[in-house]
């Protein structure tokens, strides 16, 4: 019998997409093969701390990391492969085990966005999902924009506005929002996922306040002017350097637009898959999701969303997701499922490229 692959599960994390990722590495873990792969879930707490709950999936029914008692851990990156150490008073310094492949289930801030990518890079090990790089991109929704405009990627009137400029004078602000786009706008924090921060404005007074609920997320926001008319689609992707489309689905939001609480709480979106278009124009939707992957060199996973007109048939990208949720209702692996991958295989495909990223990487010379 084979040797199981030791999969370090990272969830939690220090972004309000805390919960989020607790519910997704829920679905993930239920979903990899016990014979194939010995799990270790790492949980991050909402202040940083790294803890170790072996792989105890009990960990996972919790909305936080931070209400479960659990042993301090850290990884020791000084070895060929990546150690995970218990750093209990109890326990300190003894080794629980080491890590073939690290699958970081985190979304948001610090853990979507090239920052624990990038400490992946630094000690050499396999992990799951886009690159430093990517991440960093797609997670910037200003900078993503930036990628997708020299792609020539259609996309909606925005504009860009930081948090030092409105401080100083929000009243000029507001002037320069109203002059450029027309009411309703969306406002969203540049650095955020699964719609937190994110409010629709059909005046000044929901403007001003949306600008202020947008700033607490980030100190950098998008406005954006509202896709009217438009069926929301999303398209997601799997590979390396020949990435592969699924079908495209279509998200019918339970409210006005699809915010937080009804992507994940209440129950009252719907998706339909395939979505409610002509196979020529799903086509094409399919055609941009890559050309959108490979504006920001993403690699592994990512799910594009995009806004379509329903009379003109127009394509307008709306943003790159790097780790989208793995929920059960999850968009992502229901999308697979409908073009023939089950959530199993996908969860091991997913490993099988960090796998094969590394072994690419390992063929690069350090020295010149």
């Amino acid at each position: 019998m084979s040797k199981k692959i030791n999969i370090g599960v990272i969830f939690g994390g220090r972004s309000a997409e805390h919960e989020v990722s607790l519910m997704s590495a829920k679905s993930v873990v239920a979903a990899m093969n016990s014979d194939k792969y010995q799990v270790h879930l790492i949980g991050i707490t909402q202040q940083g701390k790294w803890l170790y709950a072996d792989d105890s999936k009990q960990a996972l029914e919790y909305k936080t990391v931070d209400e479960q008692t659990l042993p301090a851990a850290s990884i020791d990156f000084s070895n060929a492969l990546p150690t995970l150490i218990d750093n209990s008073p109890e326990n300190k310094g003894s080794v629980l085990a080491q890590l073939d492949v690290i699958f970081p289930v985190l979304h948001g801030p610090y853990g979507e966005d090239g920052t624990i990518q990038g400490l992946f890079e630094m000690c050499n090990v396999a992990y799951v999902g886009c690159s430093v790089a990517a991440s960093a991109v797609a997670m910037d929704k200003a900078l993503a924009k930036n990628a997708f405009k020299a792609a020539g990627l259609q996309q909606m009137d925005y504009s860009v506005y930081k948090y030092a400029n409105y401080l100083a004078n929000p009243n000029a602000v507001h002037q320069q929002i109203t002059d450029a786009l027309d009411f309703p706008v969306f406002i969203k924090p540049a650095n955020m996922g699964s719609s937190i921060g994110i409010s629709k404005a059909h005046d000044l007074s929901e403007l001003e306040k949306g600008l202020k609920e947008a700033f607490k997320f980030d100190n950098k926001i998008i406005i954006e002017a509202s896709a009217d008319n438009c069926a929301e689609v999303e398209c997601a992707i799997l590979g390396l350097d020949s990435p592969k489309a699924s079908t495209v689905g279509e998200i019918l939001a339970g409210k006005e637009f699809y915010d937080y609480e009804t992507k994940y709480f209440d129950g009252k979106s719907k998706t339909i898959i395939p979505a409610a278009l002509p196979e020529s124009v799903m086509e094409k939707v399919k055609l941009e999701a890559i050309k959108a992957f490979e504006a920001i060199d993403g690699s592994g996973l990512s799910r594009v969303d995009f806004f379509v007109n329903r009379d003109s048939h127009e394509i307008f990208i709306n943003e790159v997701n790097t780790m989208p949720g793995f929920t059960p209702i999850s968009m992502y692996s229901k999308l697979w499922q409908a073009s023939g991958i089950e959530y199993a295989q996908l969860i091991d495909e997913l490993i099988s490229l960090a796998i094969d990223k590394q072994v690419q990487k390992e063929r690069l010379s350090t020295s010149a």
